[in-house]
């Protein structure tokens, strides 16, 4: 055993395990046009580059089309398109981050992911009820970071069950 690792007795090591395994309340932000995002970490299994999509006819708009990710077949969408923004083309600060939803990967295309933050419930609150914010319907709430603010959005709303049987 390493000299590092025999300082640590069994249980304290046990408990350093347990503290770093907490994903609870940690966030991948990102940004699209002006505004910050955030994910909860535990949706997110992997952040790539743009890399080149597959059209597939007939899919909604927001839906780009297909990725071959280590032999594993993944549907992308433009978050930007998805909440009605007008179209930008991808460039080097592009990713797509590929997510969990309802037991599917999905591959979310965004201007530019941030960081990873820690936002502790009592820094959320309810997104205002606003009739005429189309992405409302997507959002979890609003994480106040410092003097920004930062949109949770919610996975399981951005793709609804419709939409999931399409992509399978």
């Amino acid at each position: 055993m390493p000299e590092e690792f025999e300082e640590f007795e069994e249980n304290e090591f046990e408990e350093y395990d347990e503290e770093d395994d907490k994903d609870e309340g940690q966030y991948l932000t990102f940004s699209v046009e002006n505004e910050s995002y955030g994910l909860e970490i535990i949706y997110v299994t992997e952040i790539i580059g743009i890399q080149r999509i597959t059209e597939v006819p007939e899919l909604p708009e927001y839906v780009k089309g297909i990725i071959n990710l280590r032999g594993k077949i993944i549907p992308v969408m433009d978050i930007r398109l998805r909440f009605e923004k007008p179209f930008r083309e991808y460039d080097e600060k592009t990713c797509i981050v590929v997510v969990e939803i309802q037991d599917i990967s999905v591959g979310i295309i965004v201007d530019a992911v941030s960081e990873v933050i820690t936002i502790r419930d009592e820094e959320i609150v309810p997104p205002p009820d606003l009739d005429d914010g189309y992405s409302q319907k997507y959002m979890k709430g609003i994480g106040k970071v410092g003097d920004e603010v930062k949109l949770l959005l919610d996975c399981d709303r951005l793709v609804n069950e419709d939409e999931i049987q399409d992509l399978n």
